[in-house]
């Protein structure tokens, strides 16, 4: 690979090592490299959003993000929210309101939705709908989606005062 050099990159808390140029697009270092499959090539313009990221919290495109723009950022995907067994309250919420349907889509949607409900924890319909406007759903599942982003700020509402009393009874 012509330029290549070892890049450290931090991503779900973890620190990797790839040997690649600092031009290359973190899309394909992610699944190339890193073999996370959550972001997905779509447009390869940053246009529709199937290969959103969390860049130090930001969505952020991957695949018009370089690796140099990502070094020393803490990126965050799919993979790094939930497990299988412990879902993020995210993840939880666009399976209970079954918001898939090709699900190629969905990866983008989560962490746009996560980005979204850090900042806002309680969002109105509209901005929901502006947040995620710039991530384009095919298959039309639209309305299960919103219900999706405002469970998911339900689930994160109730969970947060459990979480909260964790943190005070470890303190003491």
């Amino acid at each position: 690979m012509n330029g290549a050099a070892p890049l450290a990159l931090k991503v779900n808390g973890a620190t990797h090592v790839v040997c690649a140029s600092a031009d290359t697009p973190l899309l394909y270092l992610l699944r190339n490299d890193l073999a996370l499959n959550g972001p997905k090539f779509g447009c390869g313009l940053g246009e529709c959003g199937a290969c959103t990221v969390l860049l130090d919290g930001m969505p952020t495109r991957a695949c018009v993000t370089t690796a140099k723009v990502a070094l020393g950022h803490e990126i965050t995907t799919l993979e790094g929210l939930g497990t299988r067994a412990a879902l993020h309250p995210v993840q939880q919420a666009f399976i209970d309101e079954q918001a898939a349907q090709c699900g190629y889509c969905l990866s983008g949607m989560i962490m746009t939705t996560k980005a979204l409900l850090e900042r806002d924890p309680h969002p109105s319909v509209e901005t929901i709908c502006r947040e995620l406007s710039r991530n384009l759903c095919r298959c039309g599942t639209h309305v299960e989606i919103v219900r999706a982003v405002q469970r998911a700020a339900e689930l994160l509402a109730t969970q947060k005062p459990v979480q909260e009393t964790a943190d005070k009874e470890a303190r003491a």
